[in-house]
């Protein structure tokens, strides 16, 4: 498979995804402008209105109902339509909708809102790599990651690393995946894509050492087993790809790499 295929990132997509769309979708704005935050007794009641129904939302959509979180999101807009948490969760919405161009309004509307919001700037940014907008997206990476005390710099880096292999760019993909990974070696995602790249190289032991630290751990899956399979045959390493095998015989035993490492297709 190529980096960014879909399946991956179902599996991984809450490491992936998306910054700012639940429980903090709500708070104040305040906090990404740098400005004092606002307590109860200054907040003015149409953004409190706003706040609640944004936070509100923001639960209806960690529980998968859309369309109910999309109604709450339309009440905060017409309670205070400056309010930017509430048109960045109305963008992640739009995008678990599969309605891109909306979605792309709500971040660029949030953005204008808070432009120094940097969970709104990796979701917009994230979103344009889905629309093959490369370079754009990439911009707007850069804009996030050079934040030091942004949180989700790891998780950004990552993003962008990815979003960079799909652009064709491997040498500077490889090195913003390599920096994600030393904020966070937890993280499969950036594990496996920088493996993925390593293997095309032709840089199988380095490879190696992603894939064993991804496959010994609860994160492993079709697509982690089979190229490391494919890393220890390539290696000689028989025994080590056998045991791989038996994992993946054991916990996916319906899947298409299963029948392809049967068939000893490790060169497809």
């Amino acid at each position: 498979m190529t980096i960014g295929r879909v399946t991956l990132f179902a599996v991984f997509v809450s490491l992936l995804g998306l910054a700012g769309c639940a429980t903090d979708a709500g708070r104040s704005q305040a906090s990404t402008t740098g400005a004092d935050l606002t307590t109860e007794s200054d907040e003015p009641e149409d953004r409190k209105r706003a706040r609640i129904r944004t936070e509100l939302a923001g639960g209806y959509f960690e529980q998968g109902q859309t369309a109910v979180a999309l109604d709450e999101i339309k009440q905060a807009v017409a309670a205070d339509p400056n309010y930017a948490p509430a048109y960045n969760l109305r963008g992640l919405t739009y995008m678990r909708l599969g309605e891109a161009d909306l979605a792309r309004e709500s971040f660029r509307r949030a953005l204008s809102l808070a432009p120094r919001d940097a969970d709104v700037a990796h979701n917009l940014a994230w979103l344009l790599c889905q629309q093959r907008q490369y370079a754009e997206a990439n911009t707007l990476f850069n804009q996030v990651v050079m934040n030091p005390s942004y949180p989700g710099r790891a998780k950004s880096l990552m993003a962008q690393g990815v979003c960079l292999a799909r652009a064709g760019d491997v040498a500077q993909a490889e090195g913003v995946l390599t920096r994600s990974f030393e904020i966070d070696p937890a993280n499969p995602v950036t594990s496996y894509s920088l493996a993925q790249l390593l293997f095309k190289r032709g840089e199988l032991s380095t490879a190696q050492f992603y894939l064993r630290r991804l496959n010994s751990g609860s994160m492993a899956n079709t697509e982690t087993l089979w190229l490391g399979i494919k890393v220890e045959m390539k290696l000689g390493n028989q025994l080590a790809a056998r045991q791989l095998g038996d994992q993946l015989k054991r916990g996916f035993p319906q899947a298409k790499e299963l029948q392809a490492y049967e068939r000893g297709a490790f060169d497809e």
